[in-house]
């Protein structure tokens, strides 16, 4: 008796891992295949989408509001500050006037302050960012692929960088610089003091990135496509353009995404301790500072910032790790 002979077709290995909508498609596409399917990182992705959202439009929402984050209205209008210079009205002063209430003492508006505060917040870090990544790229890439004397300087300086405590360092630097530039009988201008901050941050957060690029170069200048590239007696320039930075993106993407966010934490911080914007520029850390010494009073005033701001790191760290994840779906959380 014969046994009889299957005639199923054999299952290709790889019917099992793609579906039928991701054949044929780029990497571009499957990455933003992967992305859309989850759905932690399309909620983050709105949120901060939101965010950049009342950054870009602050003055067309304080104009439809019809206020703005300067104007001392608890001293201008009775009735809106006890005589302890707390608002009269419960929650802050939480009213249909006044959304988010009134800040304790001078009576300024909160929720235009907290809508101005993201984007003085958000402004400064995207600058940040953009410099810090572009400085990180150039180092980086130079490094790894030039090698010898040249990656083990940079390395070191690589090195010195990261070993400084950046808020530490950047709060004993600031007042220096601007003593530099500016009297002391003069207070710094607005753009002055955007501009130093972001210089700031940068010299002290391109290392990292530059790093991890470095590390990426090395491990691909000996590869089979730099080599052949290399005997068709292409150019560094273009050996470093056509098949290595297509290479780096994603990491380049992927650091980025998380940078911001820890970018906003850190100016955060530094207005807060008193070396960012000035008292005159709503700020998220310059609302923390007033919270600090009104908070027994009018805890209030404490709790809008404090969502906002934890709202978007989460947010944001959340969708870093989403494009991560779609980049690279091989990675476990």
């Amino acid at each position: 008796m014969t046994t009889p002979t299957s005639t199923a077709p054999a299952i290709d290995a790889t019917s099992v891992t793609e579906t039928p909508e991701a054949v044929g498609r780029s990497p571009g596409q499957l990455m933003w295949l992967r992305f859309r399917r989850d759905r932690t990182g399309v909620i983050s992705a709105i949120v901060v989408i939101f965010f950049f959202l009342v950054a870009i439009f602050a003055p067309v929402i304080s104009a439809i509001y019809g206020k703005n984050p300067y104007t001392l209205y608890g001293q201008d209008n009775p009735g809106l500050l006890n005589d302890a210079g707390n608002p009269i009205l419960p929650n802050g002063g939480i009213s249909s006037e006044f959304w988010f209430g009134i800040e304790p003492g001078l009576g300024r508006d909160v929720f235009t302050q907290l809508v101005y505060g993201i984007r003085t917040s958000l402004t400064i870090s995207v600058a940040a960012t953009i410099t810090t990544t572009a400085i990180g790229i150039v180092v980086g890439i130079v490094a790894g692929y030039a090698g010898g004397r040249t990656d083990y300087l940079v390395g070191r300086i690589i090195d010195l960088t990261l070993s400084f405590p950046q808020v530490i360092f950047i709060i004993a630097f600031t007042p220096v610089v601007t003593s530099l530039f500016v009297s002391p009988d003069e207070n710094a201008p607005v753009l002055f003091q955007a501009v130093t901050l972001t210089i700031m941050l940068t010299v002290f957060g391109w290392a990292g990135l530059a790093r991890l690029l470095r590390g990426q170069v090395l491990s691909m200048r000996e590869r089979e496509f730099v080599e052949a590239a290399r005997v068709t007696g292409a150019s560094p320039a273009r050996i470093v353009f056509k098949e290595l930075l297509p290479n780096l993106w994603t990491p380049i993407i992927i650091q980025s995404s998380l940078l911001l966010p820890a970018l906003v934490t850190t100016e955060t911080a530094l207005s807060f301790l008193g070396v960012g914007m000035g008292e005159e520029v709503p700020d998220w850390g310059r609302m923390f500072l007033r919270a600090t010494e009104i908070y027994r009073d009018d805890i209030t005033y404490l709790i809008f910032p404090g969502v906002a701001l934890l709202v978007f790191v989460i947010a944001f760290n959340l969708l870093g790790d989403s494009i991560r994840d779609a980049f690279d779906p091989k990675i476990k959380r």
